[in-house]
């Protein structure tokens, strides 16, 4: 019997030395980890996992608060290497680590560092979009911007590039949508894009024979900010279906907008001549008058005023 309470104790002793031996190898990895920290964030986060690992395994009292320490220092890592990966330019592989930075921070209660980590999450998609944005990755582009959106509906920034990405890759009324949001936000540059964009597309509308579908994006265009080149568009769109009286307003309303267009001799000529081949013979007349003395068509315009007359 004293041969047996004599082999327990020795086990006994042997335990406690493998333990204490295990705590020592826990503490190692944990200061490796601390030291890695200023060189190599990737390596520091794997010394100080082990170290947490080899800490839930020992027994001594001071494990637990190594545990706590570990469980403060991983989550805070993860996040400085999203750090690093998103200055890095390395979107894809941040957006991975910062899903694991907020799966391990609510595990650990750091709730500190998941919510910066959200937030950094919305804010690597934003990089992410304008990046491709300017690669000409619109679509890419496009979806990167949709995930800032979806998260924060009212960042007029994104929803501005968004619905530039969207007008690039050729989808006008998703991109109205996105650019009347970043309008409302205070991003007032979006209506000037809008203009622009239903212009072109009257402008193709125009070439294709499409008069009134023209006519219907020229004036969504001017209500985003008249132009006139979109009145002169109108115009030729109203001539074309032989919408005299809608042509000449058109004609004038460009003038108004551009009074000193080069072409203005031009266009106070085809308002007369419109106005005479319509019956309109007071228009033509007021028109003719404004020509007097033009060097180009002030011979024309005082011989029909003397017809007209």
């Amino acid at each position: 019997m004293k041969k047996f309470w004599i082999a327990l104790a020795a086990l006994a002793l042997s335990a406690a030395a493998a333990s204490a031996q295990d705590y020592n190898a826990a503490i190692d990895s944990f200061n490796a980890g601390a030291q890695a920290l200023e060189v190599n964030k990737v390596e520091a986060l794997a010394q100080f996992r082990a170290a947490l690992a080899q800490f839930e395994a020992c027994q001594e009292e001071e494990a637990a608060e190594m545990i706590a320490k570990c469980k403060e220092i991983i989550p805070s890592t993860l996040l400085s290497i999203a750090k690093e990966q998103i200055n890095d330019a390395d979107y894809d592989a941040a957006l991975i680590t910062l899903d694991q930075t907020a799966v391990t921070a609510k595990e650990y209660g750091a709730e500190a560092v998941a919510a910066d980590a959200a937030e950094l999450v919305t804010n690597t998609y934003l990089r992410k979009g304008s990046s491709l944005l300017k690669e000409k990755d619109f679509a890419g582009a496009a979806a990167a911007l949709q995930e800032v959106v979806g998260r924060e509906p009212g960042n007029g920034q994104a929803q501005l590039l968004l619905g530039q990405a969207l007008l690039q890759d050729g989808k006008l009324e998703d991109a109205t949508l996105a650019l009347e949001s970043a309008n409302a936000l205070g991003k007032t540059q979006a209506l000037k894009l809008l203009s622009n964009a239903y212009l072109k597309q009257g402008q193709s509308l125009l070439k294709a024979g499409k008069l009134d579908e023209c006519v219907a994006s020229l004036e969504k265009s001017n209500s985003y900010i008249p132009s006139a080149n979109a009145f002169k568009l109108m115009a030729s769109a109203f001539t074309k279906g032989n919408k005299s009286a809608q042509a000449i307003d058109a004609y004038k309303k460009y003038l108004e907008v551009d009074p000193n267009a080069k072409d203005a001799p031009d266009i106070l000529f085809t308002i007369a001549a419109t106005a005479q081949k319509a019956g309109d013979k007071a228009t033509a007349i007021e028109y003719y008058e404004k020509l007097a003395g033009n060097a180009k068509y002030g011979a024309q315009a005082a011989a029909q005023l003397k017809s007209l007359k």
